[in-house]
């Protein structure tokens, strides 16, 4: 697995940013998704149009394409825009096809039936991304695993960099239920990722032990493993719940008539 980190300056950010909803995105990616939803707004980009390419847009803004990816990502999560395999990227019409939705997060109970609802869909996600990634799943894969990285190294948790990986290994399945199941999920899975982020600070940081769980995923993935990957995928939804929870999971077994 590549080592190669991206420029920690241009890569870190504030770990006391409050989670939002949608993730912001991150801080080199920022200037590029402003000015493409600007572009949307006002018409440069119109409905249905097919955007410029990952190559044009990193040449036209000179940042690098992991930049131009992350962007574009925070675009597809919000509903802006939508891939089109082997297409590229299209301007979604106003107020078409909304991304199914939930209701929100109301208990701590919540959590955990979100967290079980995960293991449902993602370690098979995983195992799909292994036997189907091509190049472009891979680098976005592991540019989120990159961004982990260098959080780790500053003993920060990037609840945004966390979601885009599980994210990215949903769109590498090439199958939309699963991203878009995770797409729908976003604010549900960020309030549980903000909780056990800080469950990991502190002077014994569990930061590093969850970050080889990711580069564990990556690693299957990448191989082509598909059971190892849905194995690694479905251990390491287990494990942060069971540290969120420190092991005592709540009964959610229906009263009784």
């Amino acid at each position: 697995m590549s080592s190669a980190l991206p420029d920690e300056a241009e890569a870190s950010d504030p770990a006391s940013r409050p989670v939002t909803v949608p993730v912001r995105p991150t801080a080199p990616a920022d200037g590029i998704y402003r000015a493409i939803r600007a572009g949307i707004a006002n018409g440069t980009y119109a409905a249905h149009a097919r955007l410029p390419g990952e190559h044009d847009l990193a040449r036209h803004f000179r940042v690098s394409r992991p930049v131009v990816r992350a962007a574009l990502d925070q675009l597809r999560r919000e509903g802006a825009i939508v891939s089109r395999q082997g297409a590229g990227s299209f301007v979604r019409p106003r107020g078409a096809s909304p991304a199914p939705g939930f209701a929100p997060v109301e208990s701590i109970a919540d959590i955990q039936r979100c967290y079980e609802f995960r293991l449902t869909i993602e370690p098979d996600a995983a195992g799909h991304a292994a036997a189907r990634r091509d190049a472009t799943a891979l680098a976005r894969i592991e540019a989120a695993l990159d961004l982990l990285t260098v959080a780790t190294r500053q003993e920060q948790h990037r609840e945004d960099a966390d979601f885009a990986f599980h994210h990215a290994v949903a769109a590498a399945a090439n199958n939309h239920y699963f991203a878009a199941s995770l797409q729908a999920l976003q604010s549900h899975i960020a309030i549980g990722m903000k909780i056990h982020g800080l469950a990991l600070l502190g002077p014994n940081s569990g930061l590093r032990g969850v970050l080889e769980e990711h580069r564990g995923i990556f690693a299957a993935i990448r191989d082509g493993d598909a059971a190892v990957a849905r194995a690694r995928m479905d251990a390491h939804i287990r494990r942060s719940r069971d540290r969120l929870f420190e092991g005592r999971l709540l009964d959610l077994s229906m009263s009784p008539p």
